[in-house]
Formats: structure tokens, C-alpha cells, sequence
């Protein structure tokens, strides 16, 4: 796991740029502590941060040039077949100077070109310089699990593993109003798309490739309606059976490293299925739990300790306070450079935080409930497509429960708010409920925050592209298509790259290995959510191995408590300084009496979810 950047212009620049880039490898010290690298040609520069997993000798440092100087490479991720790679490589005549995967995946492209991404199985983001095209070639993950930023002015491209290392090249900056208004939308700002207009974020298994004046992007993966008719036809029996199999490979082959691992260990069936698998192939596994001291409501230690039981790991659980939570807030919010609302930053910052003192890996269960309908969402909208007599009450019942208390913080107010979005889903096309539920906020409310709302067509398009793979006909695989291009890379892979990296932490997460995610893909959307399950062909797979207190029981997340920050330790914060009336009337971007209703509604008896869109 590391960090790069560089840059690339058509007018040989690089005494001009020089100074750039070596200030953004810098503000990526974090992603890559171990070493630092540079390589300068005649109109390019690029540059690697280090954070060693395989082959942590000096022979596997990067920029890494082939032998006859053509082609050097800055890499960020893990190619995890790495080692039948190099085994077809040597056959081909290749010889090799490191145990790196690095090195592998350089001759992976010295010997195929761009062809080499389709045998890669991992995470990445890279670049290579090819000295004899003079041409550079860019690509990141099948599913967007590293990031990769870009700008292109014309003349000169530039890219980083991070906004924050971008901006030290000479990008324009000038705020996308569109981003900007899908933010408070969906509290983060979906790819392509990011906070500068300047700037884009290279879409999931997409590459760039550069030369003379010519900038092509190209797919090389896309998870679309097109499935396998051999998965399709499985029996329900012979499906699990399979899933176990892609489930176990894919943890066996994120277990390789050089440096300790272990493995994040929630309470919930997606943490606990890694962890089932990961000890049946490696011994003393360590696991990591964090709980809450002052909410437990939110605290699922007890069952990641079932589990850690059964699985004789050696368990670490960091029981935090809202007073540590709290205490954490500027280091995860100063990390963070484009506005990303998460409640749950702070809980996974710290867990990545303590995991890092006895590990440099960890293994995660993220993607699971995006593949195979796992969130409340995915229930709703499967009893919305149902119908029935409680649908046709529920659906007029919006004005009853309008007037109700609705807030996630304790479990009757929730289960109102639920009621609530139900019956508002209800009354809207399929299309316009997926979009409605995916948002902390309506279409109108989210504008209504802003002075300047951006071009509406540009965010209709925007729109459009999200929502390309839904109509009101459709089937409910399509929901769970839509949740992997917007949910996955814009929010849940952002929050965990980004919270992991500020800590020199790596994460895998085994739940989205390619061969995996196109299986799922392809089941009947009846293996995944039925009237009883959500997730259903996982549950029932792992049922046997894990302990059955886990099953069917509330799924909670790491919500934080920021309703009773916002009243209490932050209040002078909020109301005296970030939103004051004469900041807000100074910045020039908010509706001044949006704002304040904000601020009233969050005193008042029934402050609802308003302390979400106060924190974004």
C-alpha cells in the first residue's frame, strides 16, 4: 500500500514542476512512511511513497525501471496472484531481481501492454512510462478499492493518489457547484466527480493513456446486466457451495504478507465470515472490535467476542468513550480533503488507528451488504416492489408519521424514521426511490442550502449516469448494480482508504475480489433478499460455522453521537464560528435562512436527523 503522483506535459515543464511534485509526494507521507521515490524524464515526473507489505528489502522500491530502461512504474495496492504470474513470466523468458509483486506487475506490462490489467487479481492504482512511445498509462481497480485522481489542463496531466497531493501542481480551483449540491444529498460526492471542478477521480476499472496531445480513457471492467447463464442456473444448494469457495480463495490469497495481519472482527456476519476462513488458513489470527462505553445501542463487542472465541483468535477490543471519539475529531477531519460526512469516520479512524500498533494489514468485511443486499434499503425496497395491504396504509400514512420523533438514536425513533422514508419511497417510481433512499436529503432540500445551485442539466446528467442501470421494470439485481458504481467508490472504499491511509494502515477486503463480485452478479436476486433474509445465500452458507447468536439480530453500524455533540461539547463550535451568521453571510455559498433553521430545528423537541446535515 502507498501513494503516488505525477505529472505529464506536452511542454517539457519539468524544471517548472519539479518543486510540485516532490511538495505532493509529500502530502502523501502518510500512505507511504517507509521510503520515498522519484523519476524524472523529459516531460514527465513521478514519484512513490512506501509503505512496505511484500518484499520489504530496497529491491522492491519504487519508481522500478525495467532492465533496458523502457518502462518504469509507481504502484499503489496489492496484486494478490502475483506469484502464477511471475511462474508464466519466467516460462516467457523473464528474470527477476526482487520477490515483489511490484516487479511483477512492471513485466506484467513490459510483456502484455494494457492487456495485463485483465490477469491482475487485486487492488491497485498505477502508472508506467513508456521512454521509447513516450507515452504514460494509468489504471486503477476493477472496483475503485484504491483512488486515483486526475486533472488534464490541455497541456499538462497530473495525478495523485489523493486531492490533497494534487493540489500542489498548478490546478485550478474553482468549486463544483453540482458536486457541492450531490454532497449534501448523499453526504459524499459519487465518482467521477469531485469537489473541484478541475479535477476527476478515474472511474473503477478504467485506465488513461497519454501521448503527444492525445488523452484516451477506456474501460477495461464493467459489472453490467450481462450474467453467466452456467451461475445463473445454479440450484440454490450448489450457489452456496460455490460463494464458499470464491469467499475462501479470495481471504487465502489476502492473507499473503511480509509484514504482521490480522482482521477486522465487527460482530456482524460479513467481519465474522472473513474471520471463519482467514483461521482455518493461518494460526494465531489477530482480529480487532471496537465498542462504545456510553452506547450501547451501538456496541456489538459482545458477538465479535463469540466469534473470536470459537475461532481461538488473539482478540483486541478497544472500548472507546464519547470523550475519545470526541478527542479524534480534528486529526480524521484535517486528514480529510474533500467534504465526506460519514458519521461513522471517527469509529473506524480510531479502529484503524489502534490496529496499526500491532498490525500493518488488516482484512475487512466491507462490500458485502452492496453485493448481496445487506443494508435496510434493500429490505425496504423489496417490500416496496411486493405491494400488499400494508404497502397501500403504510404509503398514506406519511402525514401521522411526518409529526412522529424520528432520529437514530435510540431504537423506537428509528423505527419511526424508517416508517417514514417507507412511505415516502412509496408514493415515488422506482427509479426516484432508489435515488430518494441512496440521499440523506431530497433533491430540494439539498438546493435549498445553496446560494448557487449549479447547471441543472449538468446535474440531471449527472443523475442519469447514476441511475443508468435502473428502470421501473427492472429486476432487483439492478439496485444492487447501482449500489456497486455509486455506494462502493463514493463512499464505503473512500471512508476505509482514506481512514486506513491517515494511520499507515492497509485494508483488504476479501468480499470484492472480481471473480467473487461477477458470481454474485450473476445469482437470481432471490439468492440474495427474500420476505425473512437480507443477504440470504451469505447467511445461509456460514450459518453452520458461526455462532447463531449473530443471526437475525439488528444491524447497527458505528454510528457516533453527534446529535449530543452538536447540543453540548460542540455547540459553541457549531453556533458561534463554523456556522455563524457572519462566516456563512462571508463564505457566500450557503442560504443564510436554511442555515438558520438548521440550527433551530437541531434545540428543538424533535430535531429529527438534522444533525447529519449539520456534520456534512
Amino acid at each position: 500500500m502507498c501513494g503516488i503522483s505525477g505529472y505529464y506535459s506536452f511542454n517539457n515543464q519539468n524544471n517548472k514542476l519539479e518543486a510540485n511534485l516532490r511538495a505532493a509526494s509529500g502530502q502523501l507521507s502518510k500512505r507511504g512512511p517507509d521510503s520515498e521515490g522519484f523519476f524524472f524524464d523529459e516531460n514527465i515526473g513521478l514519484a512513490h511513497r512506501r509503505l512496505s507489505i511484500l518484499d520489504t528489502s530496497s529491491a522492491g522500491s519504487q519508481p522500478m525501471t525495467t532492465d533496458d530502461e523502457r518502462y518504469t512504474l509507481i504502484f499503489n495496492g496489492e496484486i494478490y496472484n502475483f506469484q502464477l504470474l511471475r511462474k508464466d513470466l519466467i516460462s516467457k523468458g523473464y528474470s527477476f531481481q526482487s520477490s515483489s509483486d511490484t516487479e511483477v506487475l512492471l513485466k506484467m506490462y513490459a510483456c502484455y501492454g494494457s492487456e495485463c490489467l485483465q490477469y491482475l487479481n487485486g487492488f491497485f492504482a498505477f502508472a508506467v512510462y513508456d521512454k521509447a512511445e513516450n507515452e504514460l498509462f494509468i489504471a486503477r481497480d476493477r472496483m475503485g478499492i484504491k483512488p486515483l485522481l486526475y486533472s488534464f489542463d490541455g497541456e499538462t496531466l497530473y495525478f495523485a493518489s489523493e486531492l490533497k497531493a494534487l493540489l500542489e501542481f498548478p490546478v485550478k480551483r474553482e468549486l463544483d457547484h453540482s458536486s457541492l449540491r450531490q454532497f449534501f444529498q448523499f453526504n459524499y460526492i459519487p465518482t467521477p466527480h469531485s469537489i473541484i471542478a478541475a479535477v476527476k477521480k478515474l472511474e473503477p476499472g478504467t485506465y488513461l493513456k497519454i501521448k503527444g496531445k492525445s488523452l484516451q480513457r477506456k474501460a477495461f471492467f464493467q459489472l453490467d446486466n450481462k450474467t453467466d447463464a452456467t451461475v445463473a442456473s445454479l440450484s440454490y444448494e450448489d450457489a452456496k457451495k460455490k460463494l464458499y469457495e470464491h469467499l475462501d480463495e479470495s481471504v487465502r490469497l489476502r492473507l499473503i504478507s511480509d509484514v504482521p495481519l490480522g482482521a477486522f472482527l465487527s460482530g456482524g456476519i460479513d467481519s465474522s465470515c472473513i474471520v471463519a476462513l482467514a483461521a482455518g488458513h493461518t494460526k494465531n489470527l489477530n482480529t480487532f472490535s471496537i465498542g462504545f462505553k456510553d452506547n450501547a445501542y451501538f456496541d456489538e463487542t459482545y458477538y465479535a467476542n463469540l466469534v473470536a472465541q470459537k475461532y481461538n483468535t488473539n482478540h483486541t477490543v478497544f472500548k472507546l468513550s464519547n470523550d475519545d471519539l470526541l478527542a479524534h475529531i480534528d486529526d480524521l477531519l484535517n486528514y480529510m480533503d474533500e467534504p465526506f460526512a460519514d458519521p461513522s469516520l471517527a469509529a473506524v479512524y480510531i479502529l484503524c488507528k489502534e490496529t496499526r500498533k500491532k498490525a500493518t494489514v488488516a482484512l475487512s468485511g466491507d462490500g458485502a451488504d452492496e453485493l448481496m443486499a445487506g443494508y435496510n434499503k434493500h429490505r425496504a425496497e423489496w417490500r416496496a416492489r411486493k405491494g400488499g395491504a400494508l404497502n397501500s396504509l403504510l404509503k398514506y400514512s406519511k402525514p401521522i408519521l411526518s409529526a412522529l420523533p424520528k432520529s437514530r438514536n435510540n431504537k423506537y425513533s428509528d423505527k419511526i424514521r424508517q416508517a417514514y422514508r417507507f412511505s415516502e419511497g412509496l408514493n415515488l417510481a422506482d427509479r426516484e426511490r432508489y435515488w430518494r433512499w441512496c440521499s440523506y436529503l431530497s433533491e430540494q432540500n439539498a438546493s435549498e442550502l445553496l446560494i448557487e445551485k449549479g447547471v441543472q442539466k449538468d446535474f440531471l446528467q449527472r443523475k442519469d449516469e447514476i441511475l443508468r442501470f435502473l428502470d421501473d421494470d427492472g429486476d432487483f439485481n439492478d439496485v444492487l448494480r447501482t449500489d456497486i458504481h455509486l455506494l462502493l467508490p463514493g463512499q464505503m472504499l473512500f471512508k476505509v482508504d482514506h481512514m486506513s491511509m491517515a494511520n499507515s494502515l492497509e485494508v483488504r477486503v476479501p468480499f470484492l475480489d472480481h471473480n467473487l463480485v461477477e458470481f454474485v452478479n450473476s445469482l437470481p436476486a432471490e439468492y440474495k433478499i427474500d420476505k425473512n433474509l437480507k443477504k440470504r445465500i451469505l447467511q445461509d452458507t456460514f450459518r453452520e460455522i458461526l455462532p447463531q447468536e449473530l443471526y437475525n439480530r439488528p444491524k447497527h453500524g458505528f454510528d457516533v453521537p453527534l446529535l449530543s455533540w452538536f447540543k453540548k461539547e460542540l455547540n459553541g463550535l457549531i453556533m458561534n464560528d463554523l456556522l455563524s451568521d457572519d462566516f456563512i453571510e462571508e463564505q457566500g455559498i450557503f442560504n443564510y435562512d436554511a442555515i438558520r433553521a438548521l440550527k433551530q430545528k437541531m434545540m428543538s423537541s424533535n430535531p429529527e436527523d438534522v444533525h447529519a446535515q449539520i456534520w456534512a
